[in-house]
């Protein structure tokens, strides 16, 4: 079963978040995903200073020119941050001292680095106020996803009459506690027939009940998408390993997780391992998984 994963940091022992990512690096992490049925992805670049960040989208953009299968499975690049929620819980893995407000400058320089690669871009409501980097991002035919954010409904609002089409791995990149019903996920859910909702399927991230729960609301013909949101470790198995500034450890589950263990930090699980997850665990039918993981990423983001 083919896939598209619009959420890919790494993969094969490969991160994409690293300075010195070699044009080998990436032909072996490629190779990697396509064996495991992945035909095309968005590499995701994450929260780091400005300056980084730029040099790290902008090295993608020149190796996805270095060979025939890079051209062919990186469609684009997914920048996650860095203006997202700067609170504990809500920022996740990325870096407080990289966080900040959204500007519309800022925003040029990253999407420059790009050379038009940048697809999809990940960005807290909340840290663009006025809107103006979201209707920006919209009009340079850049997917805008809200995530890692505890954005009010007003502001939810806002975000989609300027742009805003996505939502970035509900359910994560929020605090493990949340008030019981007026929350991010509640919001999100009830603006499920305006946002593409992108699910992370390996059980972890979201337990099975509370996943089928999820898509039993907003149903088999709702605009799901799953994906990995997979770092450097997946397809490798259990051990410690390296994203962007982060020491990881993965246990059993694939799970990504900081050295103390306090929270999640993407997964090292494989899109074969979601299929199967989404079929044997949740009761999905192999059309629906198809949908899921393949038609509604490249409708979402209006690839041919």
């Amino acid at each position: 079963m083919s896939s598209f994963d619009l959420q890919v940091n790494g993969y094969g022992g490969i991160d994409f978040n690293q300075d010195n990512l070699t044009a080998e690096d990436l032909q072996r992490s490629l190779q990697r995903l396509e064996a495991d049925g992945v035909t095309g992805i968005l590499a995701t670049i994450i929260t780091e200073e400005i300056g980084k960040m730029e040099g790290r989208i902008r090295r993608l953009a020149e190796l996805r020119e270095s060979t025939p299968l890079a051209k062919r499975m990186i469609a684009g690049i997914h920048i996650e941050g860095p203006f997202i929620s700067p609170k504990e819980g809500y920022r996740g893995a990325h870096p407080p001292d990289a966080i900040r407000p959204a500007e519309v400058d800022l925003m040029k320089r990253l999407l420059d680095a790009g050379s038009g690669l940048v697809r999809l871009v990940t960005l807290a409501p909340e840290q663009d106020p006025s809107a103006h980097v979201t209707r920006f991002l919209a009009t340079q035919k850049v997917t805008i996803s809200a995530g890692h954010t505890e954005a009010s409904m007003d502001q939810l609002k806002m975000s989609l009459d300027a742009g805003l089409e996505m939502f970035t791995h509900l359910g994560n990149g929020c605090p493990g506690l949340l008030p019981r019903h007026d929350n991010i996920i509640q919001r999100a859910l009830f603006l499920r027939d305006q946002l593409w909702i992108c699910l992370i399927g390996d059980g972890v991230h979201i337990p099975f009940p509370t996943l089928r729960n999820m898509l039993d609301l907003i149903g088999n013909d709702g605009k799901v998408i799953f994906t990995t949101d997979c770092i450097s470790a997946a397809g490798l198995g259990p051990g410690r390993y390296q994203l962007a500034r982060w020491d990881l450890v993965i246990g059993e589950d694939l799970a990504a997780r900081s050295p103390d263990g306090s929270h999640l930090v993407g997964s090292a699980v494989s899109m074969p391992r979601v299929i199967d997850n989404l079929q044997n665990k949740v009761g999905l039918s192999l059309e629906t998984i198809q949908k899921m993981i393949d038609v509604n990423p490249r409708k979402a983001l209006k690839l041919k």
